[in-house]
């Protein structure tokens, strides 16, 4: 009895059938699969929904704020931020760390972008007017999302979060000693970074671009408020 066609063995065909067989078959392409439109997008609507939930979480709170309308404010079908982010939750958590990398990037810039020469008052200027622009720059709606709604993430989302907080403020304890050795920083450092900080992060609650000062008016105060001349 003669095998099916699918099960025989061509170990022993001529030569020539089986070269025009290896010929004949479809080239596998090298290195990765092309990605899909919507797999070239994922990096883009991912960023969307960051920015969208950022501005609804700001606006309505997090509680009051239905993947529906993020989905709505975007553009998506209700369901479809769960292509992109687990939860709600996952999505609040991404908009903070999204947030703070871009305060990280934002400082390391300002910092890099100061001679070598620059003095202390100088250097503390320098992070006040970054820090400025992370609060009440385009695209700030992170910052009053991260100070109102940080009880909403689980314990591990916070202790990520602690991190690059800590990073953050790593660059100002050097500066802050410098100048309390120099005399122009009354306060002890730990307390006079919590305390600048957390002057600076109250403006989100009052700023006015329209109305206000300007972020450097709002920079010069701040130096003449926290640090006094040299004796």
């Amino acid at each position: 009895m003669k095998a099916p066609a699918s099960l025989r063995d061509d170990s022993h065909a001529p030569p020539s059938t089986l070269a025009t067989d290896t010929a004949l078959a479809p080239k596998r392409p090298r290195g990765r699969p092309r990605k899909t439109a919507l797999e070239l997008d994922d990096g883009n609507r991912r960023q969307d929904l960051i920015t969208a939930s950022a501005k609804l979480f700001r606006k309505q709170g997090f509680d009051a704020t239905s993947t529906r309308d993020i989905a709505a404010a975007v553009g998506m079908h209700s369901g479809s931020p769960f292509y992109h982010f687990k939860s709600k939750d996952a999505l609040l958590f991404a908009v903070m760390e999204a947030g703070m990398h871009t305060a990280l990037a934002r400082q390391a810039q300002a910092l890099a972008a100061l001679p070598a020469s620059a003095s202390s008052v100088d250097t503390m200027r320098s992070l006040i007017r970054a820090h400025y622009e992370t609060l009440l720059g385009p695209g700030n709606d992170f910052v009053p999302v991260m100070l109102y709604e940080h009880r909403a993430l689980s314990a591990r989302q916070r202790t990520d979060l602690a991190r690059l907080q800590t990073d953050y403020e790593a660059a100002w304890t050097p500066v802050l000693q410098r100048l309390h050795d120099s005399g122009q920083l009354g306060a002890p450092v730990k307390l006079a970074r919590l305390l600048i900080l957390g002057a600076l992060n109250w403006s989100v609650q009052w700023f006015d671009r329209k109305k206000g000062a300007s972020l450097d008016e709002l920079t010069s105060a701040c130096i003449a408020l926290f640090l006094k001349d040299k004796a």
